[in-house]
């Protein structure tokens, strides 16, 4: 009798014992695999048979998309994202083809809701400094596991009509993720654009301590406000067509 009562106290609580070892992790570091679809991007972008025949005799001069790999440091207080890792396993796209601000650094200060982006436009680096938008995010019940967290959908439209997709774990309960997207409660280890045919998912997640000194803003570039970068590129860039608003929207985000 004291044996079978022993067995019954044990069954239930372990349930309650298995909860309360819930990990939630406050600082670290993620690897994030960003995937541009690049044939997809430029059909998108053509306009006539002319084009359609131009685009049949490059696509199988260049490879079908473009992937790099970016870290992101984080502790609770702010995070860092940066190039990481170079892509070796097949040839580089023609410059012409990944258009700009493929390198990014963007530091995003959870304390001040400062953000401060370095961003290589063409010939040139401007240094983006603003506070952090807020993103109106819509919950879906949907979820996905990414790099092992459980990781719940969301969605949202930015600069005014740009569709976005975003998976966010809230077992990491900093509020940022990939480039300047953020503002939900966990951090988003999964996103996507499919206006500009681009995804980032994490591949790996570190769990750390993180300290301050490892997450600094960059310096470097002329210094712009978001919207003075925007009219800025939107003059530059006007009589580009469609290629233009790609090329316009792959920098502010």
């Amino acid at each position: 009798m004291k044996t079978l009562k022993f067995i019954v106290i044990v069954i239930l609580f372990c349930p309650l014992f298995s909860y309360s070892q819930a990990i939630f992790i406050e600082s670290g570091k993620i690897e994030f695999e960003k995937k541009v679809n690049l044939l997809n991007q430029i059909k998108s972008e053509m306009d006539n048979d002319r084009d359609k025949t131009w685009f049949e005799m490059i696509r199988k001069m260049i490879p079908s998309e473009n992937i790099s790999y970016f870290d992101l440091t984080f502790n609770k207080g702010a995070t860092l994202y940066k190039p990481g890792k170079e892509y070796t396993n097949s040839p580089k796209p023609p410059a012409w083809t990944v258009g700009p601000a493929t390198e990014n650094i963007v530091y995003s200060n959870y304390n001040t809701q400062e953000q401060v982006s370095e961003k290589e436009v063409f010939e040139n680096t401007f240094l983006m400094k603003d506070s952090i938008h807020p993103v109106e995010w819509k919950m879906m019940n949907e979820t996905r596991n990414i790099a092992g967290f459980t990781c719940r959908k969301a969605v949202a439209k930015v600069l005014d009509s740009v569709y976005v997709i975003a998976f966010f774990t809230e077992q990491i309960v900093v509020t940022g993720g990939p480039e300047s997207f953020g503002g939900l409660p966990g951090m988003i280890l999964g996103l996507a654009i499919p206006k500009l045919h681009t995804t980032w998912y994490a591949t790996k997640v570190e769990m750390k301590p993180i300290k301050e000194a490892e997450i600094v803003a960059p310096k470097k570039g002329k210094k712009y406000n978001f919207i003075q970068l925007k009219e800025q590129l939107k003059q530059s860039l006007k009589d580009w067509g469609k290629e233009g608003g790609r090329n316009l929207l792959q920098a502010l985000i």
